[in-house]
């Protein structure tokens, strides 16, 4: 059975091998032990922030998925809060088996417990299939994103 709890810090190795295990991540992650100090700091930034929320999804006593929620307040749509949506990964073993369903299910009673009026989340263009995965959970791509990398 699936569950779902705030990530600790004993999930930090599960997690980034999840961020680097697709062709993305790979180029971009480093999940090599011991972890890169920048890991342990940015979690010990998230962990500390009360409009953070990174999340695993566990099955038993492993880890076969992670995601990230920011909490944002806004002064567009009356003040609506917004929950974005990112870093979702499922373990490579465990994919097409909808955790990824079950997680943004989650996810999303976790934004309206939070107030939020909407769910966004952003994603690179050239993961095609994960755009139908969002099409099919209702999400709209009703917007273009753009990075700048610093």
């Amino acid at each position: 059975m699936i569950t779902f709890r705030k990530a600790q810090a004993s999930d930090l190795p599960a997690i980034v091998a999840m961020l680097a295990d697709d062709p993305l991540g790979a180029a971009r992650e480093d999940a090599s032990l011991p972890l890169a100090r920048g890991y342990l700091d940015a979690f010990d930034a998230i962990d500390a922030d009360p409009n953070q929320l990174l999340a695993v999804a566990v099955d038993g006593a492993e880890v076969v998925g992670t995601l990230q929620i920011t909490f944002l307040a806004g002064l567009s749509r009356k003040g609506a809060w917004r929950g974005q949506i990112e870093a979702v990964r499922v373990a490579g073993h465990r994919r097409s088996g909808g955790i990824g369903r079950l997680m943004f299910e989650w996810a999303i009673d976790q934004c309206r417990a939070r107030k939020c009026s909407l769910v966004q989340l952003t994603t690179d263009k050239g993961r095609a299939d994960a755009h139908r995965f969002y099409d099919s959970l209702g999400f709209v791509g009703s917007h273009v994103g753009y990075k700048k990398t610093l």
